[in-house]
């Protein structure tokens, strides 16, 4: 009798290899949105930050004024002369607000003073303003008038 046929081990098998790690780069798509949102906002933060400091660079601007002017009237009491440059003053910065600040009058200027959030009465000081520089120098009545315009920019 014949021994039984063995069957053939069949072709050389090599160990399992397992695949390369994958590289760092290029990142995964998850990656490159994380990053463009990083970028996104960095952007806005900067032009709210450059926005910001414009902003609070004018209201120094406008305060450091405001202060030149109570400090010369301290020094010289010139009524019409303060009259004069607090209602200057006045349309500088509301024309940043409407550009044709400049050329109101009347019911015009009225509600171009009327967007900026202050109480009644400091309006009506506000627009009182624009009739105390044809008025004779009263002494009374000019001394506080820098006050209201510091509360009428909104900074005070």
């Amino acid at each position: 009798m014949m021994p039984p046929p063995v069957p053939s081990p069949g072709p050389q098998l090599r160990d399992i290899h397992l695949p390369p790690a994958p590289s760092w780069w290029p990142p995964a798509p998850g990656w490159w949105m994380l990053a463009v949102l990083l970028l996104a906002l960095s952007l806005l933060g900067i032009g709210w930050w450059r926005r910001r400091r414009r902003v609070l660079y004018r209201h120094r601007q406008v305060l450091d004024e405001l202060e030149r002017i109570a400090g010369q009237h301290r020094r010289d009491g010139d009524g019409p002369a303060l009259a004069s440059e607090l209602h200057q003053l006045l349309r500088r910065v509301a024309r940043q607000h409407d550009a044709q600040a400049a050329r109101q009058r009347g019911d015009a200027w009225r509600q171009t003073l009327a967007r900026v959030p202050i109480d009644a009465a400091t309006l009506q000081q506000l627009l009182a303003l624009d009739q105390r520089i044809y008025r004779l120098p009263h002494r009374s009545t000019m001394q506080p008038a820098w006050r209201p315009c510091g509360r009428g920019c909104g900074w005070r």
